[in-house]
């Protein structure tokens, strides 16, 4: 991972699973990091572990449900660092394994809100902070998307319209020179699953570390060409 340094990296949802890791790859190739999560606990446990000085780590709570909050986030760290290369969507969560007639409509309603309103508030906010050349947004999607379970219906569901928003915005990005791409995985597997389950063979799961291995690729100069693209990163 290469490139990065002087690049200023705003990631959404870094307190989550996947945010530790991937944050400190990419601290590691040089970027200075916006970290927001709701939980102040969580970004506190993953700024120490960074250990960044002050001048390359922002850390802030944000409601990105709020639309005015996203904003506030957004022109906080273009003001804090006086530019903005990348947003990563992290956000996630998961609610399922009902059949579709007896599936909890206010699981889709909370999984909308969660996977889809959170990212429209996070790109309209960054969008024009990140609107110029090498200028990049990521997101996290899941095999879902495209081939539901019908168990998991409303995630799936969800996960879709995440996805249309990330490539309607790769083409709002198109004539900036910036790029939205999407990482697919099927499932996460973070170090402290495998550190509780070392003899479980997780097949069907993406390491954090191989995802934050993409990201870095996605945020780098060498992937300039690719726009609204769907990275398959799952056996």
């Amino acid at each position: 991972m290469t490139g990065l340094d002087g690049k200023v990296v705003a990631i959404a949802g870094a307190g989550g699973g996947l945010g530790p890791t991937v944050a400190a790859r990419l601290a590691a190739a040089g970027a200075s990091l916006a970290l927001t999560d709701v939980s102040q606990e969580r970004l506190d446990s993953v700024a120490a572990q960074l250990a960044l000085p002050d001048e390359r780590l922002d850390v802030r709570t944000t409601d990105l449900l709020s639309d005015t909050d996203a904003q506030a986030w957004a022109d906080a760290v273009a003001e804090r660092f006086g530019r903005v290369d990348a947003l990563l969507h992290l956000v996630g969560g998961w609610k399922g394994g009902d059949p579709i007639t007896t599936t909890p409509l206010a699981d889709y309603a909370w999984l909308h809100d969660l996977l889809v309103h959170t990212l429209q508030h996070a790109t309209r906010a960054f969008h024009d902070h990140i609107a110029h050349p090498g200028g990049r947004f990521v997101l996290i999607s899941s095999t879902q998307a495209r081939a539901p379970d019908a168990t998991n219906a409303s995630y799936a569901a969800t996960k879709a319209a995440a996805e249309t928003w990330t490539l309607a915005l790769a083409e709002s990005l198109r004539e900036s020179g910036a790029t939205a791409n999407i990482v697919v995985v099927n499932a996460i597997l973070t170090p402290q699953m495998r550190a509780e389950n070392p003899d479980k063979p997780f097949k069907t799961f993406t390491s954090t570390e191989d995802i934050a291995e993409a990201i870095g690729y996605l945020l780098s100069d060498e992937a300039q060409r690719m726009n609204g693209a769907r990275l398959e990163l799952h056996p």
